[in-house]
């Protein structure tokens, strides 16, 4: 691969044409600029990325026209953002899969701590963020990887139950009246939906156990013909390999044949740590997966053919078998992760290993798109805005990734972050320091 080109000229020129191809979506010709200054308002170089410091840079001499510009863009102007993101998907993708195959669909959520209750869909619920209970607001999100480059494609704020049971509330913070109560499987089952009718190319769908626990979840997949590699807690119930529920016992020649399988004494489903407590040290297997900051990652692993047991005693045929992968490092008592997957039987535990731990690359997105892109910076309280700083967000991003994949770095250099970029910015007045600039 060539290394990074450095003429800013250049580059300049590749962002140009990235926006203009975007902002075919803006509906009115009025919106092109402003979308477009604001997406490169988020690569500045200053610690908030929200309206007003961004105006202030963009436009020093027209402040307060750039800053009403901005904040109509992003908070009033009712452009689509599901036809933003699909612009953006299409623009990188092809840059993403030019030399490696498109590996994942990764379904993730981010939080974002917020003070307040009129915020929308501020409530009191975990943030992964904190790694707690806390005041925040959360979005579920679906990504699209390769091993050397992921981009989220869809997006929606997850509205808790007390805000869809309020519609008042609901509507002073703009919630459009179609939204209703979604669990975050749900959205996540819909945002998927919508990449299978899109036709984009399938590949192994990923989550962690908030997904993957939920029955739902998997069963909507399989019906979707994907493939997956979802966590589960350690409680989930699942027959052990080469065994099922029996079948329905023969009827009695009165009344309707029983259809439904059943349980007994002596024959009835483990949980997944149970089973896993049954094996002995043979059975674990030490897998590598990737290189890390600190050499070869590896663990050991184990992976059975089993059944999902969960209420199959009300279905007339039991559930096909799937994989069960486990993680269990030899210095813990018991295992820390748990997978079900449905991949080919034929996959090799490697394979299995490598396609699972996939799912650390959304880590990386989230944490380049809140720390340098101000993903969490937008101080409005609307939906609308909320999603359109998000959708410019993660368009600031798609360029990054479609540079990074078209010009690697060079060995003494580091990969192109956003305050890199060679912007067409005007001068700034003597000594101005606009709100938000770093130091």
């Amino acid at each position: 691969m060539r290394a990074r080109r450095e003429d800013p000229a250049s580059q300049a020129e590749r962002l140009a044409t990235y926006l203009d191809r975007l902002s075919q979506v803006a509906g009115h010709a009025d919106r092109i600029v402003p979308m477009q200054n604001y997406t490169k308002g988020l690569f500045l170089p200053i610690e908030r990325k929200s309206v007003e410091p961004m105006a202030a840079r963009l436009a020093p001499a027209k402040v307060r026209q750039m800053h009403q510009s901005l904040h109509h863009i992003v908070a009033e102007a009712a452009w689509s953002d599901r036809a933003w993101l699909r612009e953006v998907r299409c623009q990188v993708l092809p840059a993403m899969t030019r030399k490696h195959a498109l590996a994942a669909w990764i379904v993730d959520d981010t939080g974002f701590p917020k003070k307040g209750s009129h915020s929308v869909g501020v409530t009191r619920q975990y943030c992964g963020q904190l790694g707690k209970q806390e005041n925040c607001r959360v979005a579920v999100s679906l990504s699209l990887a390769t091993e050397q480059a992921s981009l989220p494609v869809a997006y929606q704020l997850y509205l808790p139950e007390v805000w869809a049971q309020d519609p008042a509330r609901s509507k002073q913070a703009g919630v459009p009246q179609e939204i209703r109560f979604q669990t975050k499987p749900e959205i996540a089952l819909a945002q998927i939906r919508w990449l299978v009718d899109e036709g984009v190319p399938h590949a192994p769908v990923l989550a962690d156990a908030a997904y993957g626990n939920d029955n739902g979840f998997r069963d909507g997949l399989q019906q979707l013909q994907l493939e997956y590699a979802v966590g589960v807690q350690s409680s989930t119930s699942v027959w052990p390999p080469g065994l099922a529920p029996l079948p329905a016992k023969a009827g009695g020649g009165m009344g309707r044949p029983p259809k439904l399988l059943r349980r007994e004494a002596g024959h009835a489903p483990l949980s997944v740590k149970q089973l896993a407590l049954c094996l002995s040290p043979s059975d674990l297997r030490r897998v590598s997966w990737r290189e890390g900051t600190r050499g070869t990652m590896h663990s050991r692993f184990a992976a059975l053919r089993v059944r999902v047991a969960h209420r199959d005693y009300e279905r007339s045929q039991p559930r096909p078998e799937q994989w069960l992968l486990l993680e269990w490092p030899k210095t813990e008592k018991e295992p820390t992760k748990y997978w079900l997957s449905n991949l080919p039987a034929s996959i090799s535990v490697r394979k299995l290993v490598a396609t699972a731990k996939l799912r650390w690359r959304i880590e990386r997105d989230y944490e380049e798109l809140k720390q340098e892109l101000g993903l969490g910076h937008f101080e409005g309280r609307n939906w609308r805005g909320f999603h359109h700083h998000a959708s410019f967000c993660i368009a600031a991003y798609g360029f990054l990734v479609v540079e990074r994949c078209l010009f690697s770095p060079t060995p003494d250099s580091p990969p192109l972050r956003a305050a890199n970029l060679q912007l067409r910015l005007p001068r700034l007045p003597h000594d101005a320091k606009p709100r938000g600039a770093a130091d």
